[in-house]
């Protein structure tokens, strides 16, 4: 080999092999660390759902298909307290993501804005305590339920979701008979 390919290789060969090193390394790490990564995520994902059903002790995933469009994700409480359903409804300003519990009365438990891009000051308040709180308790008339005055769009919308959430109750609810 000629010095001048010499001298162009030899960077290129030894960065291939850092490269290589470095990659195996980083690939080693990552599978000695998934496994506690992702059960401080599942532990994170059952303290929010414990969040809106207190009742429950540990929570197992249902196939969400079928269910309506807006129900992302299917919770039922093992010890049989209710389910958990994860909402998205399209706000005013973009997606509200919900969390909504309901007991195995048909109640609601609780519900929980995980996140939105509503109007600050207007929309936004359906996350705030005063608005979610007028759902506890309800069964899917939803009877006294009040809307924002000045925020409709985002009242509507996680009223919607809600009612959602009581469709796949109910469809849940029927399967499991």
């Amino acid at each position: 080999m000629s010095g001048a390919k010499k001298d162009f290789m030899m960077p290129v060969v030894v960065l291939t092999v850092i490269c290589l090193v470095i990659s195996a390394a980083l690939a080693f790490t990552n599978n000695l660390t998934k496994p506690i990564i992702d059960a401080g995520a599942s532990e994170r994902a059952d303290a929010v759902r414990l969040a809106v059903m207190p009742q429950a002790d540990t929570f197992e995933k249902l196939d969400a298909s079928g269910l309506p469009s807006s129900v992302t994700e299917a919770y039922q409480a093992k010890n049989g307290a209710g389910y958990v359903f994860t909402l998205v409804a399209k706000g005013y300003g973009g997606d509200m993501t919900i969390l909504c519990g309901i007991d195995a009365d048909g109640l609601i438990t609780a519900c929980k804005t995980l996140s939105h891009s509503e109007t600050a000051g207007l929309g936004s308040k359906t996350a705030e305590d005063e608005y979610r709180n007028q759902y506890a308790g309800k069964d899917s008339g939803l009877a006294g339920v009040s809307a924002i005055s000045g925020a409709t769009i985002s009242s509507k919308a996680y009223e919607s979701a809600i009612k959602d959430a009581f469709a796949a109750f109910e469809s849940i609810r029927g399967t499991a008979q």
